[in-house]
């Protein structure tokens, strides 16, 4: 299965704007999380091919998987 994981903001840290997993033992999208090095409690917004989604939605291939941290700021 490949998949795109968009990632925005400080998540870019050290991974970069976009990841491409090509990887068949990878389902969920708690898997891409783990893989990653993301925690779930880290991410604020989820979307899975621009809807919102859960940690627990199976993927398929060419999902495209957009992750955005906590927004901070005042």
């Amino acid at each position: 299965m490949r998949l795109e994981v968009r990632l925005f903001a400080y998540f870019r840290e050290g991974r970069g704007k976009k990841i491409f997993i090509d990887d068949d033992n990878i389902s969920t999208i708690k898997e891409v999380l783990e893989f990653i090095n993301l925690g779930e409690e880290e991410i604020s917004l989820l979307l899975l091919n621009g809807f919102d989604g859960t940690v627990h939605r199976q993927l398929k291939d060419g999902d495209v998987l957009s992750l955005f941290p906590p927004v901070g700021g005042g």
